[in-house]
């Protein structure tokens, strides 16, 4: 059995679409998903990134690619009424109830099939954590710190973007690394040969100051 585990901020278009997809990308592998939150926010701070939609033409550009992404793929995406948002309460929320696949998507929906609708607005937040449920409360100590751990533990095993999906040591970033993920976990012989360590080894570059 194939043990994956997918790296996700509701706060990414590309996170909700790549959710939707892996089980198509997964069919016939026998395979284990397990769902960690980390804050995108987070990861950005620790490379020195800005996020796209903090980029004001790299914004119109992503929002425009997921749409007909979206739209390619059958899959219902509608932009919130504020982006980019806060997401902590909904990743603390995922953390709370244990984030299985049922809990993500309720999660994604809320964001990304939500009418449009602010993904922060009170009255839809309290009505979201009542459907699901949460085992622990997700304005806990435990749960606040768990988060972190996840977004600082992310940091340094280098993962930069969500979403990530890891396995085996392997990082894949990216909606449109799922072929590649598949590649990889049917056997793909690149993945046998040397080709993963000598594509990543650093090189000697101009670095900005």
């Amino acid at each position: 059995m194939k043990h994956l585990i997918f790296h996700f901020d509701v706060i990414s278009p590309f996170a909700w679409l790549a959710f939707q997809r892996l089980p198509q990308v997964l069919e016939g592998i026998s395979h284990e998903v397990s769902y960690r939150p980390l804050l995108l926010g987070g990861l950005l701070a620790h490379h020195g990134q800005k996020g796209p939609a903090e980029i004001e033409p790299k914004r119109q550009w992503t929002f425009r690619q997921v749409h007909w992404l979206a739209a390619q793929h059958g899959i219902t995406l509608q932009t919130p009424a504020q982006h980019p948002f806060n997401p902590l309460a909904l990743q603390r929320l995922a953390l709370a109830c244990g984030p299985n696949r049922r809990v993500v998507e309720a999660l994604f929906r809320h964001v990304w099939v939500g009418d449009g609708a602010d993904a922060n607005e009170p009255a839809r937040l309290a009505a979201l954590t009542d459907q699901l449920a949460p085992a622990r409360d997700p304005a806990s100590a435990e749960v606040k710190a768990e988060l972190r751990h996840n977004t600082e533990a992310a940091a340094a095993a280098g993962i930069f973007g969500v979403p990530t999906i890891e396995h085996e040591g392997r990082l894949f970033w990216g909606l449109d690394a799922l072929p590649m993920l598949r590649d990889a976990l049917t056997g793909g012989p690149w993945f046998d040969g040397p080709g993963w360590a000598d594509a990543g080894a650093p090189r000697p570059g101009l670095r900005r100051s």
